[in-house]
């Protein structure tokens, strides 16, 4: 296998490593409040939290951002806990005022988790020289992994709702408060840690 497809690999399985579930609660939460038929806002909102988590990538693998890891791992999941209660306010389909408020959730929160993944990132990088290549074939390797837990959450969706008849706003609620529960006792853990 070329160097490509060992970064492209390595962003998979980072993503879909369940020992670093955070970045899956987020993008469970974010689907929370969203049905198959609702794919087109989804993945604007997917798009926008992967702009961001791109950009933090580069420019913190390049060394221009420096933030202690504590504080990203801390704020990981914050960015859990509000767009859980984002959902559990607004439990129906965003209006468009409340999805510009959500897209740029996405964007910001988006920064934050990308420089979670540039910690792994510059570790594995080392010394080397060009950079370019493993870091696009990383994000890339993320990408594919985001886009296929979103389909996989999607999907269990869909087969609640169709199949089994839970209301939206049911499934909304048990999964938002779900993940608001366990972004929780991480925030408090990883707060601890910084001091």
């Amino acid at each position: 296998m070329n160097d490509f497809g060992l970064w492209f690999l390595t962003g998979l399985k980072h993503i879909a490593d369940l020992k670093g579930y955070d970045h899956i609660l987020y993008l469970l939460v974010l689907c929370g409040i969203y049905e198959f038929r609702d794919a087109k806002p989804l993945l604007v909102l997917i798009t926008a939290f992967t702009i961001g988590h791109c950009l933090t990538l580069v420019f913190s693998t390049l060394d221009t951002i420096k933030i202690k890891s504590a504080w990203i791992e801390f704020l990981i999941p914050v960015t859990i806990l509000i767009t859980a209660l984002f959902n559990l306010a607004k439990s129906e389909k965003p209006s468009a005022k409340s999805f510009r408020l959500r897209y740029l959730g996405a964007l910001f929160f988006g920064l934050i988790h990308g420089m979670g993944f540039s910690f792994l990132l510059k570790s594995m990088l080392g010394a080397e020289e060009h950079i370019l290549m493993p870091l696009f074939a990383f994000n890339l390797g993320i990408e594919a992994g985001q886009m296929f837990i979103v389909i996989a959450v999607l999907l269990f969706s869909l087969l609640l709702t169709s199949v089994f008849g839970i209301v939206r706003r049911t499934w909304n609620f048990f999964i938002s408060s779900a993940v608001f529960g366990i972004a929780f006792l991480m925030s408090i853990e990883r707060f601890i840690l910084i001091f």
